[in-house]
Parts: structure tokens; sequence; C-alpha cells
């Protein structure tokens, strides 16, 4: 078992010209430079970008479905190590609703969890393949409100990490914090990144930067 050590990838404008953060957390065996990659697919020209790297290159060890006293201490190190980010964005003057985070697969998973322990209004939560963490989910983890948060979630059916069935139970619980949630779920759908949730995640980002 590990503890994540704190290794953030910077990208883009710096925090003081942009008032715009994107938080990229890469999935398993990635890297943070990959899931910056993505950027260049998305209207994020005007934004600051924070990419940090999981220690062994994977956030917690076991399925996002196994308990979750199987995944300790990583787990609980590496939402720590994202909650130190939000807030030092936070301390440079940065309000919630200007965060945006995205993850794909455990990425998203870990997405899913941080934001729903600490819900408010984030500018909005890209969650590409994911869910929230746990065999059994613990509804009093989850404290705060996303007061309006736009959430995009998707996954395949089946997808091989990810169950429809959890993807449905994270839906659920967001909406019930108060976000606004679009929903997609793929038939036969690859592990991966479409097209078409690209162009989803592309509308949240706009309409959300431009208020």
């Amino acid at each position: 078992m590990y503890i994540h050590k704190t290794q953030i990838i910077t990208q883009g404008r710096p925090l003081m010209e942009s008032n715009k953060a994107l938080i990229m957390i890469h999935g398993r065996g990635a890297t943070a430079e990959s899931i910056l990659s993505l950027a260049n697919n998305l209207p994020v020209a005007d934004f600051s970008l924070f990419a940090p790297q999981a220690t062994n290159h994977s956030w917690y060890p076991y399925s996002f479905m196994a308990p979750v006293e199987q995944n300790q201490p990583a787990l609980e190190s590496a939402l720590e190590r994202i909650d130190e980010l939000v807030k030092s964005i936070q301390d440079q003057g940065i309000s919630s609703e200007n965060i945006f985070l995205l993850g794909f697969s455990q990425g998203a998973c870990l997405t899913s969890e941080y934001a729903t322990r600490y819900a408010q209004k984030f500018g909005g939560l890209l969650i590409f393949t994911g869910g929230l963490v746990g065999q059994q989910l613990t509804i009093d983890n989850y404290q705060g409100n996303f007061a309006g948060t736009p959430v995009l979630i998707t996954t395949g059916d089946p997808d091989p990490h990810v169950p429809v069935s959890r993807v449905e139970e994270t839906v659920s619980i967001m909406e019930n914090k108060g976000a606004v949630v679009t929903k997609r779920i793929y038939k036969n759908r690859p592990h991966t990144i479409t097209g078409e949730e690209l162009a989803l995640a592309k509308e949240i980002l706009i309409k959300a930067s431009a208020k």
C-alpha cells in the first residue's frame, strides 16, 4: 500500500489570468501527461489546467467496487491530494464554481468520490466512465450540496470495470445533493472516451465558463 506524493503537472494560463481551473485526473496505469492531452479536444484555451500524478500510476490498488478498506490507505491519500489541490486553487482567489473536475476510469471514480464527499457548487464535473467508490455506498460519507453543478457521467453497457448499476446509484445520490446530471450509457462501447462524450463535455465547459 502507498501514500501519494504531491506531483502536479500544470498547463495553460496562470490562474491570475484565467480565473478558471480544470483538474484532470488520470486512470489506472496512465499518467498526468496522458490525461492532459485530452485538453486538445476541449475548449479550455482560457483555463488553468492541473493534472495530479498518482504514485505507482494507480490511485488505489483494487477495483472501485471492492470494500473501501481494501483500497486504504491509498484511496484516502488520493482524496487528500485532490482536496489539497482544490483548496490551493481556492486560496488563490478562485471560487469553487470556477473549478471544474474531469476524470477517466479510475480517475472518474476518484472525481465522483471526491466531489460528492465535498459537494459544493463546482463549475462542472466530467466523469468519463466512473462512479462512487465502495462495495456498498455509505450515504453519510457524502456532505454538502452541489447547488446546480452540471455533471456529465458515462459508461459502456457492458463496461469491463464500471457497471451501469453503479453509475445509476451515483446519479441518484448526486441528484439528491442538487447536481444537474447528464447521463449517457453506450451499448457495447469500448473502455474509452468517444467523440460524443467530448462534445457533451464541451457543452458543459462552454456554458458554465460563459457565466
